[in-house]
This record gives structure tokens, sequence and C-alpha cells, in this order.
């Protein structure tokens, strides 16, 4: 959600992720390499040698953040936590409570990570980032593919002993994070960032029946893929929680209310209630992020004191079985 991008390594301001319909088409991430367990792929899964950069706001940072906490990875691997508000030279980091600055680097900018990486950059500056701090490289700035690596090539490092992509459970992991993709978790920036009526009406409409679609599955079992708790859920809380806070007001996905959904609802309440999940979860850099960091969507900048969720109460889910993260 940066407001700039690289070309050639300069920063620029005139951009766009929009087509001439007025979609919101999502620009792809860079750098996909793979942080492997025997170092086969050349970065090989080390305590200490890598660095996460992170946005507390992201759902896609989130994400990461999470998957570290659950694993147990906290002194494996090193973080820095942005500001939450995106200005108009990007990602920056500062001293606002719930930030922590750049150890590794001492860049201003997170686009300094990535000019270090390559002074020739061309694309968006986002998080997360996962640095290499042996080689001064960029391994990896796909969400997807760093919870994957955080959970199973470092798995020898876990505190935890969590395994949250199970091998029988793997191809309908992979199935229903393809799945809750379009429509949910890039449905709200279609929603939000649409600039057309149509391609607005096409994105919310699409968004809330995957919404419905989930809430008649969530009735009768615990979890996405069942009684398991697994990085699908963890793809599915970083939207969810965002929702009510952001999603419902700024970006126009009101024609429901999260808290009006009794299944989804309670699902949210039972993952943020997962031990350790909440620690990681900041209402405050969420509400910062989209309503003073998003000037196109909000030009006075203010961000609302509201809604009053309490993500804390009660829930009946245990009700639907569990079965605990496998251990290795």
């Amino acid at each position: 959600m940066a407001l700039g991008m690289l070309v050639d390594g300069k920063w620029v301001k005139d951009w766009t992720e929009r087509d001439g319909k007025g979609r919101f088409n999502r620009m792809p991430t860079h750098f996909h390499n793979t942080v492997t367990a025997d170092g086969s792929s050349g970065f090989k899964a080390e305590p200490g040698r890598y660095h996460l950069y992170v946005s507390l706001g992201c759902p896609w940072a989130h994400r990461t953040v999470i998957i570290r906490k659950l694993k147990g990875l906290e002194d494996v691997i090193s973080l820095s936590i942005v500001d939450p508000v995106i200005s108009e030279e990007g990602w920056a980091f500062s001293d606002v409570p719930g930030c922590i600055p750049d150890t590794v680097n001492g860049t201003h900018y997170l686009r300094e990570v990535y000019t270090l990486a390559d002074p020739n950059y061309s694309g968006r500056v986002t998080v997360p980032v996962l640095w290499d701090k042996q080689t001064g490289a960029i391994v990896n700035n796909e969400s997807r593919q760093i919870i994957r690596m955080f959970d199973t090539e470092f798995a020898a490092f876990s505190t935890t002993g969590a395994d949250l992509y199970p091998k029988d459970f793997q191809q309908q992991i992979d199935q229903t994070i393809d799945e809750i993709y379009q429509p949910i978790n890039n449905g709200v920036y279609r929603s939000g960032f649409a600039n057309s009526q149509a391609a607005y009406e096409e994105a919310v409409t699409e968004l809330f029946a995957a919404l419905d679609r989930w809430e008649k599955v969530l009735e009768n079992q615990r979890y996405l893929c069942g009684d398991r708790l697994t990085e699908a859920d963890i793809c599915m809380f970083t939207t969810l929680f965002r929702f009510d806070l952001a999603y419902h007001g700024l970006f126009k996905c009101n024609l429901r209310r999260l808290v009006d959904y009794p299944n989804l609802w309670g699902y949210l309440r039972d993952l943020y209630q997962h031990p350790g999940v909440a620690e990681v979860c900041s209402i405050e850099h969420v509400k910062r992020l989209y309503y003073a960091g998003i000037p196109q969507l909000n030009l006075n900048r203010i961000v609302p004191l509201g809604p009053a969720i309490d993500f804390s109460a009660p829930h009946d889910r245990a009700r639907l079985g569990n079965r605990e993260m496998a251990i290795r």
C-alpha cells in the first residue's frame, strides 16, 4: 500500500495499480528466493542470519509476524516494525510506540533496504521483507512464501514445535489459501481502491458472497480446514481482524459488519485468543495505517475512535472440537 514506488532505484510518486475499467490490480512482488533447511537454495535456515521487516498495520506482513510468534522463532529471526502511517516517501522507521528501528542496516526508509539489495530496483516497496544479513540481500518479499518458510524450513529451530502445514492437510491448506485470496484478502482492496462504480460493485459482491460461504462452513467446523489451526486460518485472520476496524468504513465494504456474522465473528475471536496471537496485534497501528495513511480515501486523515470491538469476548468455538497444532 505504499504511495510511491522505485523506478531504476529512484523514488517516484506517479503510479497506479488500476486498469482502464477502474479495477484494482495488485502489482506482483519481485523477490522470491527461498530459505531451505539444508541450504540447497543458497540461503540456509540458521539462527540469527535473517531479519524481518514488517508493518503491524499491513495484513500481509502481519501474517509473517503471527507465524514467527506461533513457531517461537523470535530469537531466531530478528524484527523491525515500520511506522504505521505510510508517507509520500513510503514506509519509514520511527519512534512511534510499537515500532522497532532498522537495527541491521540503519535505514530511515524501507526503500533504502530495497536499493541496498538492488540499486536499480524497479517496483513497489512493500512489507514484509525477509533480509539475509550474511549476503546483504532481500531473500523474499512475498508473505505467503515467507510464512511457508518459517513454518517448514525453520522447523528445527521452533521452540513450540507447532506445525501449521501438516502433511495430511497440505493440499487442502493450499487450496483454501488460493480460494480466499482474490475475493477476501485482496477483495477488500479491490473494493476500497476501485475507481469506478462497476469495479467496486463487482469486488464487494464477490467479497460478501465469499464471506457468506465461509460463514456456513464455519457453522460445522472450528477452522477453515477442519479441526486444526493451519496457515490458511492465519491468512484469513489478518483480513478479518481489520474488517470492522477499517474495511467496513473506509473501504466501503459495508453490506454487513463482521460482527453480524455469528460464526465468522466467533471464529475471529477464537483465533485472536489463541496463545500468542493477541500479543502481535495492534488496533492502533491498523487504524493509523488506513485512516491516516491513505489520503485519497480520507483527506483529513482523522483516525476514528471506534468501533468498540471486544476481541477478547468469550466464544463457543471449542464445542466444534480441536486438534492441537501438529508437533513434528
